[in-house]
């Protein structure tokens, strides 16, 4: 089995969670995809060699990792401390092997350590889509109470909810059709719109307007409207990476002085402080379990849409 290299430990995985990102290695959209790759960002094991150089982690330690490998530490962005935005990152599944895999290796600064009174099955779809739906959340400039909506309830959305909720927000839960208005309100949604049946800008405006929209339907089209929902300076946070742009008139932005704001991930410590806010207030995520070997079967799950709402793979089922 190979040794890690400097700087890296090899962690031997237990889980992985299936993330709408593993396309790009799925379907070869990447800068060079006949370059084989291993999909997977969302990974769950114990460390079981450590590489030259390692300090502060040791063999037999439960450790996470997310969608970004871990920062260089030297580009301009780490020496400002923008750890998000480092130029010299592993991301991986999409450009360095990632976790639909027995071992991975893995640079230490993209290491998560994970609390007990988790499982590794649902941690794994938390260091990714929770930290995302987290990490938007952390950006909105809100006072308890105010109105937040989540748009999308699938993957990103069901967490999204419980985050919003647990930091004390009244929520707002936009989707289509009434299938899953009852799911909304036990994740802690105090409002449901069926963007089917009415404008959900509108509604939204009839309940005072939203502080933030946390947008995570992979639709540009279904985004396009959201922003006439917004209270003054209200943010939309866009989670959701659809093919098609967000179109919006530039006096909604002006009038009100709202945003529109991109929202990726956050960094390995930033994934902590997110697995102590989750375990502190019982968050916890919606999945499907699948072995290791039935990964294909799993990803066709998650990209069909048909998941009731994160695949995890187990390597020991």
């Amino acid at each position: 089995m190979t040794e890690p290299p400097p700087g890296h430990v090899r962690v031997r995985v237990h889980s992985c969670g299936v993330c709408h990102t593993d396309v790009l290695a799925a379907d070869g959209l990447r800068a060079d995809p006949a370059a084989p790759i291993v999909p997977g960002h969302e990974i769950v094991g114990v460390i079981d060699a450590i590489g030259d150089g390692v300090r502060g982690w040791h063999v037999g330690e439960r450790v996470g990792a997310g969608y970004l490998g871990g920062h260089c530490w030297e580009c301009e962005p780490c020496r400002r401390g923008d750890f998000v935005n480092c130029t010299d990152q592993p991301q991986l599944g999409t450009t360095a092997d990632g976790g639909y895999a027995e071992v991975v290796h893995v640079r230490t600064s993209g290491l998560v350590r994970l609390p007990d009174g988790l499982s590794s099955t649902d941690a794994a779809p938390l260091l990714c889509a929770g930290l995302t739906t987290y990490k938007a959340l952390q950006q909105v400039a809100a006072r308890p109470g105010a109105l937040v909506a989540v748009q999308g309830i699938g993957g990103l959305g069901h967490l999204g909810i419980q985050y919003a909720a647990r930091l004390g927000y009244r929520v707002a839960a936009i989707a289509r059709g009434t299938g899953k208005a009852e799911l909304a309100r036990r994740l802690g949604a105090g409002h449901y719109i069926d963007s089917t049946r009415q404008d959900p800008a509108e509604a939204l405006r009839q309940l005072g307007g939203a502080a933030a929209i946390i947008a995570t339907a992979a639709s540009g089209a279904s985004m396009s409207g959201l922003t006439a929902g917004l209270a003054p300076r209200g943010q939309l946070l866009v989670l959701g990476a659809a093919p098609d742009p967000i179109s919006v008139g530039t006096a909604e932005l002006i009038f009100g002085t709202r945003s529109i704001t991109g929202s990726l991930t956050g960094s390995s410590i930033e994934n902590e402080d997110n697995l102590a806010f989750i375990l502190r207030h019982g968050i916890r995520p919606m999945t499907e379990v699948l072995p290791l070997s039935e990964a294909p079967k799993a990803y066709e799950r998650m990209i069909s849409g048909d998941a009731r709402f994160r695949v995890v793979l187990d390597t020991a089922a």
